[in-house]
């Protein structure tokens, strides 16, 4: 059993950052493949961003590459996304998960737990 807590969410203009981080707990950390999900009002929830166990490996959806970053800290069992340029069409409830396996994935349902989600909200 894993548990995933998410921080870092808030409000923040359009076109400003913020770090998300979601602190781990239970068993190995290192052992999970990590990934970002976002869902905004009245949609399906939808894949950011993976990363494989080692943190060498990461992938990116393509409404966020090159502005949003996934990385993590296997010392600190904490993965993190630093979200930048952000835009109104960023605001959503971001959910980390954790997969039982060391490969990235795009897809929700490899995905076996979850967090409780953080806030974020982009005001043009």
């Amino acid at each position: 059993q894993v548990q995933l807590v998410e921080s870092g969410g808030g409000l923040v203009q359009a076109g400003g950052s913020l770090r998300l981080s979601c602190a781990a707990s239970g068993r190995t950390f290192s052992s999970y493949a990590m990934g970002w999900f976002r869902q905004a009002p009245g949609k399906e929830r939808q894949f950011v961003a993976t990363i494989s166990r080692s943190g060498s490996s990461t992938y990116n959806a393509d409404s966020v590459k090159g502005r949003f970053t996934i990385s993590r800290d296997n010392a600190k069992n904490t993965v993190y996304l630093q979200l930048n340029s952000l835009n109104s069409e960023d605001t959503a409830v971001y959910y980390c998960a954790a997969k039982e396996s060391p490969l990235r994935s795009a897809n929700l349902h490899d995905y076996v737990y979850w967090g409780q989600g953080t806030q974020v909200t982009v005001s043009s």
